[in-house]
């Protein structure tokens, strides 16, 4: 009798347990992208995007690892179950959504061009005749040089990092680097940034190559998980979260229009 009283016990608070929350690996880039992911030498990740990750993860009662993979493999990684998500400042993209779902959009941030100080570049076709032209591989800056600098730049060079790129136009090698402007603005801000370059705007839109904002990119057949990630940013934006996690990272509304 103690015997099958003890299962029916187990089995009852088997019953009543708490069910075990998901697991997700969540890719980023390999590469540090900050403000939005960096890790630290302990290979701890931080940044606007964590927060933000981890923030989601919690709402929708999951646990989250982030997972670093190369940038022009991310996708794939994704469709082949290596990672579960990406949550790595994806812009989203016509060519990209034939590929993955997207979720809603949860930032945006404009393409710019920095130059080097005291040349006379400036972010249109013309206006970047003749000089040295980096852009960071697989990134939509790769693709808008390519598709709108090609003809006019003297040459366009692809980097893995952009912290490659800008270091690159600091040292003299590149005449600009058309980048995201946010990842960009520590640089430009910085006393380096300052001495040696000159951010001269954004670039003219295209929404075919440089998309329509960020979304986390998820597998097709994962819809019910894109459900709840973007109930999940919609919460975070309605109830202050989306403000409150952004302030110590930014002095601007980075969600855009």
């Amino acid at each position: 009798m103690f015997k099958k009283l003890t299962i029916l016990m187990l089995a009852v608070a088997s019953f009543c347990a708490p069910a075990m929350a998901e697991t997700y690996k969540v890719g980023v880039s390999a590469e540090p992208y900050p403000p939005f992911y960096t890790p630290d030498a302990d290979g701890k990740w931080s940044g606007w995007e964590i927060d933000l990750m981890n923030e989601i993860c919690t709402r929708i009662k999951a646990e989250c690892v982030v997972t670093p993979i190369a940038w022009d493999g991310i996708i794939p990684a994704l469709k082949t179950g290596k990672i579960d998500m990406i949550i790595g400042s994806m812009s989203i993209t016509p060519a990209r959504a034939k590929q993955i779902n997207f979720s809603d959009k949860y930032y945006a941030t404009p393409t710019g061009l920095l130059v080097a100080k005291g040349t006379k570049y400036v972010p249109t076709p013309e206006g970047i005749a003749g000089a040295i032209v980096g852009a960071q591989s697989g990134a939509v800056q790769e693709a808008y040089a390519n598709k709108h600098y090609a003809d006019t730049a003297g040459d366009i060079r692809i980097y893995q990092t952009l912290d490659e790129e800008l270091q690159d136009l600091a040292a003299g090698r590149l005449d600009a680097v058309v980048g995201d402007s946010l990842a960009m603005s520590e640089f430009i801000d910085s006393a380096e940034g300052q001495a040696c370059c000159e951010y001269k705007g954004s670039v003219i839109e295209d929404p075919e190559v440089l998309g329509h904002g960020v979304g986390a990119g998820l597998r097709k057949e994962d819809a019910d998980l894109l459900a709840q990630v973007n109930a999940a940013i919609a919460e975070i934006r309605s109830d202050g979260t989306y403000e409150k996690i952004s302030k110590p990272y930014f002095k601007f509304d980075i969600y855009g229009q």
